[in-house]
């Protein structure tokens, strides 16, 4: 029985994107047993997947701020004794970092990821036991299936599988008609799109009788949700959610329209139907993708206008159905 630890420490869409690697093992190898190192806030999300036996939780970015502290050590050596109580046949780094490699050294097994040409960080390939060419130009997903299929010798000749559900939200919050979930938010000011065009869209869905729920993550996230929920009729702002209360936020959608965030990628990956909108990103390296409806557009210094967004909404309406 193959034992196989994934690396894939964050952010949010990264690991998303690795979970068609879960898949691709399991159809090639049944009996595999796969362990996934995350980092703690982004644990739910390989969780999600019946085919992850083990997560280990790492808190790599918390513990750096903190390292005077003496709970981040004993953490730290909570961590080690975890992550080396397995002996692994592979170790695959789909992350490609100086950080990655170093958890895959303190674990015991031969690491595969890409090589010096494949990876961000490049000079980390030297410390790999297996490197694999993997193409720049390749969908980020596809990369990450790249690694498992070169390491244990299969071919990807299927789409990409998530295989991640989760059950509807029930809560007091939620509106009483259909909702969708509208990701206006974005880390940068780039990334945005502009609030006239959400207004727009917003008032087409509440002319469907779909209300317009608007997620925030910070406080001036929020007071955009907030502005532009006070002008569409219907609209909500949501509580701030953890990831698993997310999930079935996410789920309970008739569409999701967002900007390129980890959860927009998380609601395609749940198999909603989904409108990419990319603005300060490659909306074809980095297409949405997921079991229903998904269409994405815009690149950097591209937004998409209006008009298209607006006709892909439409036919996600249409023709929201899985692809099976």
């Amino acid at each position: 029985m193959r034992k196989i630890l994934l690396i894939k420490m964050s952010s949010m869409g990264d690991l998303v994107h690795n979970l068609p690697l879960v898949s691709d093992i399991l159809a090639h190898d049944p009996q595999a047993q796969i362990d996934w190192v995350a980092e703690e806030a982004y644990v739910p999300i390989p969780s999600l997947h019946p085919g992850v036996r083990r997560v280990i939780p790492v808190a790599w970015r918390r513990w750096r701020k903190h390292l005077t502290d003496g709970r981040s050590w004993h953490e730290m050596r909570a961590f080690k004794t975890a992550l080396q109580a397995e002996h692994y046949d592979l170790i695959l780094d789909t992350q490609g970092l100086w950080k990655s490699l170093a958890i895959g050294k303190l674990a015991h097994g031969p690491i595969v990821g890409g090589d010096q040409h494949s990876i961000k960080e490049g000079g980390v390939a030297r410390f790999y036991d297996q490197r694999l060419p993997i193409a720049w130009s390749r969908h980020v997903i596809d990369r990450c299936r790249a690694v498992g299929a070169g390491a244990l010798g299969y071919a990807i000749d299927t789409p990409p599988r998530f295989n991640i559900r989760a059950e509807a939200l029930v809560a007091d919050w939620l509106p009483n008609a259909p909702y969708a979930v509208l990701m206006q938010a974005a880390s940068r000011p780039e990334k945005l799109w502009p609030e006239a065009h959400w207004l727009a869209l917003g008032h087409y869905l509440a002319g469907q009788g779909i209300a317009a729920a608007l997620p925030w993550g910070n406080q001036e996230e929020k007071a955009r949700a907030e502005r532009l929920a006070a002008q569409l009729p219907g609209a909500i702002v949501p509580p701030l959610m953890g990831l698993e209360t997310a999930a079935r936020f996410l789920v309970g959608a008739q569409l999701v329209v967002g900007l390129d965030t980890g959860f927009t990628h998380f609601a395609a990956a749940l198999a909603r139907p989904t409108v990419g909108i990319f603005c300060d990103s490659d909306g074809e390296q980095a297409a949405v993708y997921g079991d229903a409806y998904c269409k994405s557009f815009g690149k950097k210094g591209s937004p998409p206008d209006y008009p298209t967004v607006l006709a892909a909404v439409q036919e996600a309406l249409e023709n929201g159905i899985e692809r099976g």
